[in-house]
């Protein structure tokens, strides 16, 4: 596997939430081979025992059960101790969502969006009255479970920190999930330990919420810029469909990369259908727009 991420002529790898526990045994002989170095892992890296395939949500920070409380920081300190291991910079983090017993609103939301399709539009009538909604549902809802967050990363920094490894706080693409778009400044400026964690920008994640009416993708850049660690680069097409090759979709690279910082993370992010010769095109065109 990284013998042909190599190949195509990459120096660096982000490992991912994927990496099943198997596999570990391959990553260390390449890394001791030279083969490739790693910049980011992503949590949980690798995977629990018994778990096969991508699964960075199994164990969240924002539960009120104990029992996956425990679970979570016990598999993000692994995580923690595996990136060391590897030679990480960053352990890129989900940060878990805001739940509801009864009558859910996200719901209502998300078949809304399934019933238009591709014809789903922003300014549809009824549709802002539906996203005003719902936002002030979840974020009334979700001041306890961003609490929960909150406390959650604050037992697992100065693990990170004795480790030399930041987090990275990845915006995500789902309207439930933590923390909501506009509540990262306030996170991170609230944290006990300044400078562990940061910021970490999902191109993808913000250009289907940009799609949808939630936030201004170049906003939301400009508001979280000073605690920028890295990003996610991918691209969404006209329907939404995220993890496309940079240049193929509708987001606005020239302007995401004046954000772009030479301590920056940079990770490709692609779907498994994109074609060998299209990540090389991709990595060949960013490198005209990195610092």
């Amino acid at each position: 596997m990284l013998q042909e991420i190599a190949s195509l002529g990459f120096e660096w790898v982000e490992l991912s939430h994927g990496i099943r526990i198997s596999l570990v045994p391959g990553v260390l002989r390449a890394l001791q081979a030279g083969v490739i170095q790693v910049s980011s892992t992503h949590n949980f890296c690798p995977l629990p025992t018994g778990f096969t395939s991508p699964a960075p949500n199994i164990y969240m920070p924002s539960t009120a059960d104990h029992r996956e409380h425990n679970q979570w920081l016990r598999h993000t300190k692994r995580s923690l101790d595996f990136a060391q291991q590897v030679g990480a910079r960053v352990v890129v983090v989900h940060l878990g969502q805001v739940e509801f017993f009864w009558f859910s609103p996200v719901r209502k939301y998300r078949r809304y969006l399934q019933d238009k399709g591709e014809a789903f539009s922003a300014e549809a009538p009824g549709y802002k009255e539906l996203l005003a909604s719902t936002l002030g549902r979840l974020r009334k809802r979700g001041e306890s479970y961003f609490a929960r967050v909150k406390a959650s990363l604050e037992e697992i920094l100065p693990y990170a920190a004795e480790r030399g490894l930041r987090l990275g706080l990845e915006n995500r693409e789902r309207i439930d999930e933590l923390p909501l778009d506009e509540a990262f400044p306030e996170l991170l400026a609230g944290l006990s330990q300044q400078g562990v964690a940061g910021y970490w920008h999902d191109c993808g994640h913000a250009q289907i919420k940009q799609r949808t009416g939630i936030i201004d993708h170049q906003q939301q850049l400009e508001q979280n810029a000073a605690q920028l660690i890295g990003f996610h680069l991918h691209d969404i097409d006209g329907a939404g469909k995220d993890h496309q090759p940079v240049g193929s979709g509708t987001i606005d690279f020239a302007m995401v990369s004046r954000f772009f910082r030479p301590e920056h993370v940079f990770v490709l992010e692609y779907g498994p259908r994109v074609t060998p010769e299209a990540v090389v095109e991709t990595r060949l065109r960013l490198e005209g727009l990195l610092p």
